[in-house]
């Protein structure tokens, strides 16, 4: 009994470590909303300074709303898991500009054989209204409540197929320097108040934010906007 006592410990404990590793990503990390929005503009500035390899301008100009998780954390051991916190920017419906970012965190998991862990910077364009809505709401499911499909790289979109195209959500990933179109399915996306608490002063709801553009932006986002707006004019 005690072999086995003691390879359920291990295990526990291992799993343990895990989770404190999707939970807080190493001894390095953005503590604050004002740090992660900085991370964000130079995750997008970075992807769209790449010499064809970023994300192609004509599907930016076109997306509705743009989702930025800088460095999603990925760690598996039997059973896998993945945690982010990023933003959700959107335009506004009448001056079709930026508007101020709402808060949002990225869960998921998976079961299977994995052992090991990584780090990802995420972006994710909406393509559609309805992906917006979904979006917006308290939580939110890739794949399930709308259509994923890795996005294409480059700067034109005029070698994609019908498909992607089609595909509701468009998703990117960048890890260890390689920058590629992302299946980003089963992952749910969910609100974070706490967030929107630091960056407002106020526990302002994704949809409170996004609609009505009643909210101003804080200081803090006013790169990441500029970037959007320099890479989505025309």
């Amino acid at each position: 009994m005690k072999p086995m006592a003691s390879r359920v410990r291990i295990l526990h404990v291992a799993c343990g470590v895990i989770l404190a590793l999707i939970a807080f990503g190493g001894p390095v990390q953005a503590e604050t909303a004002a740090e992660r929005l900085a991370e964000s503009t130079t995750v997008l500035k970075e992807i769209m300074s790449a010499p064809d390899k970023g994300i192609p301008t004509d599907l930016l100009k076109k997306a509705h709303c743009v989702v930025i998780v800088p460095g999603l954390k990925k760690a598996g051991l039997i059973i896998g898991g993945k945690y982010g916190r990023g933003f959700l920017v959107c335009r506004d419906a009448e001056t079709n500009a930026w508007g101020a970012p709402a808060a949002l965190r990225i869960e998921g998991g998976s079961f299977g054989f994995q052992i090991g862990a990584s780090e990802t910077d995420v972006v994710m364009l909406l393509m559609d209204p309805r992906s917006v809505q979904g979006i917006l709401s308290s939580r939110f499911t890739l794949g399930g409540d709308a259509d994923v499909a890795a996005g294409p790289v480059g700067r034109s979109t005029t070698a994609q197929t019908d498909a992607t195209m089609r595909a509701k959500i468009l998703s990117y990933s960048r890890s260890r320097g390689v920058f590629a179109g992302l299946a980003l399915t089963g992952a749910t996306i969910r609100q974070d108040l706490d967030e929107n608490n630091e960056m407002y002063g106020r526990k302002w709801t994704t949809r409170e934010i996004i609609e009505g553009g009643k909210v101003a932006p804080p200081r803090s986002a006013s790169d990441l906007i500029e970037l959007l707006t320099k890479y989505s004019q025309g």
